[in-house]
């Protein structure tokens, strides 16, 4: 059986990879063909994107978060696990652009497309996507034993 310390380094790993994957796949091709969707059924389908992507993103980004400060606090050993700390501020960074960022972006988008806001949003979402990029980089050089 696996110990305690090994499954939430697991649900950090794969919840890591899982939204990496993810938020690469919205910056290239979901986020740019807002544009394409067209005036008159933007509403609803932004109204529809934002409550089946929330199904999906808010569970697994809320497991990396807790699993993140379970790290932190696992790898306490008589000093500050600066890796650690850092992944935990990458997943913060995140949290941070998504809801003071990306979220009111949405809002503003629910009411009907703007070309300008959905440019921000690109730009926001590429801030998320770097973090996310870094944050399984650092994974990467640590499941090769670095």
């Amino acid at each position: 059986m696996a110990s305690p310390d090994s499954i939430w380094h697991l649900v950090n790993l794969l919840s890591c990879f899982f939204l990496t994957g993810l938020i690469w796949f919205v910056a290239v091709v979901h986020y740019p063909l807002f544009a394409a969707v067209g005036e008159s059924d933007f509403q609803q389908y932004e109204r529809k994107h934002a409550q089946r992507t929330t199904s999906i993103t808010f569970p697994t980004m809320t497991a990396e978060l807790l699993s993140g400060f379970v790290l932190v606090w696992w790898h306490w050993e008589g000093g500050i696990p600066w890796l650690w700390v850092a992944m935990l501020g990458l997943i913060g960074a995140i949290w941070i652009i998504t809801v003071f960022l990306a979220v009111p972006l949405h809002g503003q988008l629910a009411a009907g497309f703007d070309a300008e806001i959905h440019r921000k949003l690109l730009r926001v979402n590429w801030c998320r996507t770097a973090a996310w990029t870094v944050r399984s980089g650092v994974w990467a050089w640590i499941l090769v034993g670095n």
